[in-house]
Protein backbone atom coordinates (compact mmCIF):
# COMPACT_ATOMS: atom_id res chain seq x y z
CA UNK A 1 0.00 0.00 0.00
CA UNK A 2 1.45 3.43 -1.19
CA UNK A 3 1.07 6.19 1.57
CA UNK A 4 1.01 10.25 0.11
CA UNK A 5 0.66 13.14 1.81
CA UNK A 6 -0.49 16.63 1.25
CA UNK A 7 -1.04 19.68 3.21
CA UNK A 8 -3.01 22.97 2.26
CA UNK A 9 -5.16 25.11 3.89
CA UNK A 10 -9.12 27.06 3.78
CA UNK A 11 -7.60 30.08 2.61
CA UNK A 12 -9.66 33.60 3.68
CA UNK A 13 -10.06 37.12 3.44
CA UNK A 14 -12.57 39.71 4.76
CA UNK A 15 -14.75 41.35 2.29
CA UNK A 16 -16.93 44.25 3.14
CA UNK A 17 -17.85 42.09 6.25
CA UNK A 18 -18.39 39.08 4.96
CA UNK A 19 -16.14 36.06 5.12
CA UNK A 20 -14.85 34.78 1.82
CA UNK A 21 -12.57 31.80 1.02
CA UNK A 22 -10.57 30.82 -2.47
CA UNK A 23 -11.28 28.14 -4.23
CA UNK A 24 -9.50 26.32 -6.83
CA UNK A 25 -10.24 24.12 -9.93
CA UNK A 26 -7.81 21.41 -11.37
CA UNK A 27 -6.95 21.77 -14.75
CA UNK A 28 -6.91 17.75 -14.55
CA UNK A 29 -9.97 16.68 -12.62
CA UNK A 30 -12.17 19.62 -13.32
CA UNK A 31 -13.14 19.53 -8.95
CA UNK A 32 -13.14 22.46 -7.02
CA UNK A 33 -11.30 22.18 -3.88
CA UNK A 34 -8.33 24.34 -1.73
CA UNK A 35 -4.93 24.64 -2.58
CA UNK A 36 -2.53 21.95 -1.22
CA UNK A 37 0.21 19.89 -2.85
CA UNK A 38 2.84 16.97 -1.70
CA UNK A 39 5.12 17.79 1.45
CA UNK A 40 8.68 18.09 0.29
CA UNK A 41 11.58 16.41 2.22
CA UNK A 42 12.50 18.06 5.28
CA UNK A 43 9.57 20.42 5.46
CA UNK A 44 7.35 20.71 8.02
CA UNK A 45 2.52 20.81 7.47
CA UNK A 46 2.64 24.33 7.98
CA UNK A 47 5.94 24.98 5.59
CA UNK A 48 4.26 22.67 2.50
CA UNK A 49 0.73 24.29 2.98
CA UNK A 50 2.19 28.02 2.83
CA UNK A 51 4.31 26.93 0.04
CA UNK A 52 1.59 25.22 -2.38
CA UNK A 53 -0.78 27.95 -1.74
CA UNK A 54 2.09 30.12 -2.96
CA UNK A 55 2.96 28.21 -6.12
CA UNK A 56 -0.50 27.31 -6.89
CA UNK A 57 -1.92 31.16 -6.22
CA UNK A 58 0.53 33.27 -6.04
CA UNK A 59 -0.97 34.52 -2.25
CA UNK A 60 0.86 34.47 0.86
CA UNK A 61 -1.05 33.61 4.09
CA UNK A 62 -0.71 33.38 7.73
CA UNK A 63 -1.59 29.82 9.36
CA UNK A 64 -3.03 29.03 11.98
CA UNK A 65 -1.68 25.61 13.10
CA UNK A 66 -4.10 25.36 15.81
CA UNK A 67 -6.69 24.52 13.25
CA UNK A 68 -6.14 21.37 11.76
CA UNK A 69 -8.04 18.90 9.90
CA UNK A 70 -7.25 16.19 7.93
CA UNK A 71 -8.86 13.81 5.31
CA UNK A 72 -8.34 10.22 4.26
CA UNK A 73 -9.39 8.78 0.96
CA UNK A 74 -7.82 6.23 -1.80
CA UNK A 75 -7.44 8.26 -5.19
CA UNK A 76 -6.50 5.22 -6.72
CA UNK A 77 -5.88 0.97 -6.29
CA UNK A 78 -4.08 0.34 -3.47
CA UNK A 79 -2.90 4.31 -2.67
CA UNK A 80 -3.79 6.29 0.79
CA UNK A 81 -4.04 9.99 1.06
CA UNK A 82 -4.15 11.71 3.96
CA UNK A 83 -4.49 15.87 3.04
CA UNK A 84 -3.59 17.80 6.07
CA UNK A 85 -5.84 21.08 6.27
CA UNK A 86 -5.04 24.46 8.26
CA UNK A 87 -6.67 27.51 8.34
CA UNK A 88 -4.90 30.40 6.63
CA UNK A 89 -5.63 34.25 5.99
CA UNK A 90 -4.93 36.03 3.03
CA UNK A 91 -1.67 38.55 3.00
CA UNK A 92 -2.81 39.60 -0.29
CA UNK A 93 -5.55 38.94 -2.41
CA UNK A 94 -4.90 39.16 -6.12
CA UNK A 95 -3.82 35.95 -7.64
CA UNK A 96 -2.11 34.73 -10.29
CA UNK A 97 -3.20 30.83 -10.83
CA UNK A 98 -0.25 28.24 -11.43
CA UNK A 99 0.05 27.80 -15.49
CA UNK A 100 -0.52 24.18 -16.08
CA UNK A 101 -2.09 23.35 -12.68
CA UNK A 102 -5.06 25.34 -11.85
CA UNK A 103 -8.06 26.19 -14.16
CA UNK A 104 -9.47 29.03 -12.32
CA UNK A 105 -9.46 30.24 -9.17
CA UNK A 106 -12.32 32.22 -7.28
CA UNK A 107 -12.86 34.31 -4.27
CA UNK A 108 -16.31 33.08 -2.62
CA UNK A 109 -18.94 34.10 0.47
CA UNK A 110 -18.02 31.23 3.14
CA UNK A 111 -21.53 30.12 3.49
CA UNK A 112 -21.98 29.98 -0.65
CA UNK A 113 -18.60 27.38 -1.10
CA UNK A 114 -20.26 24.23 0.11
CA UNK A 115 -22.51 25.10 -3.49
CA UNK A 116 -19.50 24.82 -5.36
CA UNK A 117 -16.74 22.32 -3.65
CA UNK A 118 -16.78 18.89 -5.48
CA UNK A 119 -16.24 16.83 -2.17
CA UNK A 120 -18.29 16.58 0.71
CA UNK A 121 -14.80 16.07 2.92
CA UNK A 122 -14.42 19.73 1.78
CA UNK A 123 -18.03 20.73 2.54
CA UNK A 124 -17.56 19.69 6.13
CA UNK A 125 -14.45 21.43 7.01
CA UNK A 126 -15.75 24.42 5.86
CA UNK A 127 -18.26 24.10 7.83
CA UNK A 128 -15.70 23.61 10.69
CA UNK A 129 -13.56 26.92 9.62
CA UNK A 130 -16.70 28.99 9.35
CA UNK A 131 -16.98 28.09 13.02
CA UNK A 132 -13.05 28.40 13.96
CA UNK A 133 -13.11 31.78 11.74
CA UNK A 134 -15.79 33.12 14.29
CA UNK A 135 -14.79 32.29 16.96
CA UNK A 136 -10.95 33.20 16.74
CA UNK A 137 -10.94 35.46 13.63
Amino acid sequence: MLHEKSCGAIVYRKYHGNTEILLIKHINSGHWSFPKGHVEKGETEVETARREIMEETSIDVIIDPTFRETVTYSPKKDTMKVVVYFLAKAKNVDFIPQEGEIAEIRWVDISYATNILSYENDRTIVAKAKNAIKENH
